[in-house]
């Protein structure tokens, strides 16, 4: 249903200069919306790809801490993962995906030498604990790419509703509006024509 509107020829201007404006954003919108479509497709692979390396690296892990469970005691191992302070070093950045900050966190390796003291330890120990650093590593990894695929997701949603919302309401209400207003102008012209012609014809025959 047109939007009701006065039909004048200033509304008509208005209302084209708004359909102009409304196609151009419709396409901006669009562009952005394929670009956002092909950004959430390949992150949302990589997350896959990243999801399957978690999995390997925890069972890599987790078997190399019940080695050192075996060989130095559970409360041994306990006591030295106490020890080791809280990783601190993640270094988080932004990018912008089409007005989107997605979050690149930068890669994190295990530091040279562990927190505990080789006295009272095994290479059992020594295992586990690279293991479970590269457990740290995939997790922040994992944390960036699906933070980066959850922000598209929403920015996706966010632009398909507008996309959406000026594709089948805003253009076509202001196409119909325009199209009333002009053939209202039309008719309105061919009545004004007639009557300055019959007008005209009137003035002839009183002359004559």
């Amino acid at each position: 249903m047109a939007v009701k509107v006065v039909p004048t020829r200033g509304n008509l201007f208005r209302l084209a200069k708004k359909l102009k404006m409304a196609q151009k954003g419709h396409a901006l919108l669009e562009q952005k919306r394929q670009i956002l479509m092909l950004e959430l497709s390949s992150t949302i692979a990589k997350a896959r790809k990243v999801q399957k390396e978690v999995a390997e690296v925890f069972q890599e892990a987790y078997s190399a801490l019940q080695r050192a469970n075996i060989s130095l005691g559970v409360e041994t191992v306990e006591e030295i993962a106490h020890s080791i302070p809280e990783e601190r070093r993640f270094v988080i950045r932004l990018r912008s995906v089409m007005g989107v900050e997605v979050p690149e966190v930068d890669p994190l390796e295990p530091k040279a030498d562990p927190a505990y003291s080789f006295l009272e330890t095994s290479s059992s120990m020594d295992e586990a604990y690279l293991a479970f650093c590269k457990v740290r590593s995939i997790l922040s990894q994992l944390a960036e790419v699906e933070n980066a695929v959850y922000r598209l997701a929403v920015q996706v949603r966010r632009t398909n509703r507008r996309v959406n919302a000026l594709e089948k309401v805003v253009i076509p209400l202001t196409q119909a509006s325009i199209s009333e207003i002009s053939s209202v102008l039309e008719e309105s012209e061919r009545e004004d024509f007639v009557r300055m012609k019959t007008a005209k014809k009137q003035k002839i025959k009183r002359e004559g």
